[in-house]
């Protein structure tokens, strides 16, 4: 999320602390409440403030060992923080899949299915069309703005690495293109996000011919940040690619990246900086620009992030795509280095996508129009038993925090 930038980082902090208070008195469920002292959002730190407490968190570990120790803490803090374990894992998904549309070596889905009784996961799966023995799988989350996922970036990315050879789900924030069942702005926007993400890792692999070893996963922004979150928790995410979003100094400025205390607790505190990673030793692209908050990673955020991998003896699977003129989107440029990560470490065919000039090109792609990409509409109404708005988004998961429906 970008933040007007007459708007310093303590106003910012005091800004988004409001605006999370103001959320959760709205939602009437005392239960709920987010304990505001700790968390941080936004630029929470100067950059030189972010910058010297990764040196204090380097100060906490000097060996593999002693790193994953650091690491369980953190992987628990994100845990505990977004109230993971609140919510159902192995619920029926009830998958919706219709709409089939075949392209030039891809074909897209409108999808829908349920992350836990009532609540509904959006998007699209877009597939390839030559067949294959087995398939990369890829999560394709994508940042703020209006209704994102129809936008031509997610689709020239994700027709672009089905054609690629992988099944690709785009899938909707919260409150976005058919997620309505709650605002994004809802106070457990980053608990119920990233429980989604969880599910749609086991949408995935429930497709047939998915390679359980070749799960991958790449967004933008806010996208960026349900990248590394995902990936910091899961261990079946095998790459990932999180874009313009891994900073010292900035948590990101929504509700549905940091307004729960994932970075902080009573006994620990970190930055996004480690939580992505905990990625190590697994494949990570770093994709970076000179105009948002991500602007000093090849000094700052990535030696931070290689010297983790060097524990492992891995810092070969680690890179960074820095694109100093560049601003804060997931542009051609940074869709290319990303094509070239993903191709390598998950076994797809960049050529597939290169041209007669033995170039990279998305010319193939037919963007489509959101009324072409929508799950539900007329002929597919969303289901009866969806709960619908704040309050009975937020009363559904406090039953389940409270014992009063079953957790598996």
């Amino acid at each position: 999320m970008r933040l007007p930038s007459n708007i310093n980082y303590l106003a910012t902090k005091k800004l988004l602390l409001l605006t999370a208070l103001l959320a959760i008195v709205g939602s009437n469920v005392s239960a709920q409440a987010v304990d505001t002292t700790l968390l941080t959002q936004g630029r929470y730190y100067t950059e030189a403030e972010g910058k010297a407490a990764l040196d204090r968190f380097a100060t906490t570990y000097h060996d593999c060992k002693s790193w994953e120790k650091r690491a369980d803490r953190i992987r628990k803090g994100i845990v505990e923080g977004a109230r993971l374990k609140q919510l159902p894992t192995n619920t029926p998904l009830n998958p919706i899949i219709h709409s089939k549309k075949t392209f030039d070596g891809y074909t897209v889905e409108n999808v829908a299915f349920e992350s836990f009784p009532g609540f509904f996961v959006t998007g699209n799966l877009y597939r390839p069309t030559q067949q294959q023995a087995s398939y990369a799988a890829i999560l394709s989350p994508h940042g703020h703005g209006k209704d994102p996922r129809f936008g031509p970036d997610v689709q020239h990315r994700s027709a672009t690495l089905a054609r690629m050879g992988a099944i690709v789900f785009a899938y909707d924030m919260v409150g976005n293109g058919d997620a309505q069942q709650t605002t994004h702005k809802h106070p457990l926007a980053l608990q119920l996000q990233t429980h989604n993400s969880r599910r749609a890792v086991d949408f995935l692999l429930s497709l047939p011919g998915v390679d359980k070893k070749r799960i991958g996963i790449t967004g933008a922004s806010g996208g960026g940040t349900q990248t590394f979150v995902l990936t910091a928790i899961d261990n079946r995410i095998a790459v990932s690619v999180p874009v313009v979003m891994v900073s010292a100094f900035h948590f990101g400025g929504c509700v549905c990246e940091s307004g729960m205390p994932i970075h902080k607790s009573k006994d620990h505190q970190t930055s996004n900086v480690e939580i992505a990673a905990l990625a190590a030793p697994r494949p990570m692209l770093l994709i970076s620009d000179g105009k948002d908050w991500t602007k000093n990673t090849p000094e700052v955020e990535y030696p931070y992030i290689k010297n983790v991998y060097s524990l492992y003896n891995k810092t070969e699977q680690v890179e960074n795509l820095h694109l100093p003129t560049e601003g804060h989107d997931y542009g051609p440029n940074k869709r290319k280095g990303a094509y070239f990560f993903l191709a390598k470490h998950l076994g797809l065919t960049l050529e597939n996508i290169i041209n007669d000039e033995g170039e990279i090109h998305e010319s193939f792609v037919k963007l489509l129009q959101p009324d072409d990409l929508h799950v539900f509409n007329a002929q597919h109404p969303r289901p009866a038993h969806a709960v619908m708005g704040d309050d009975a988004v937020t009363k559904l998961v406090a039953s389940y925090a409270n014992g009063k429906k079953k957790r598996k």
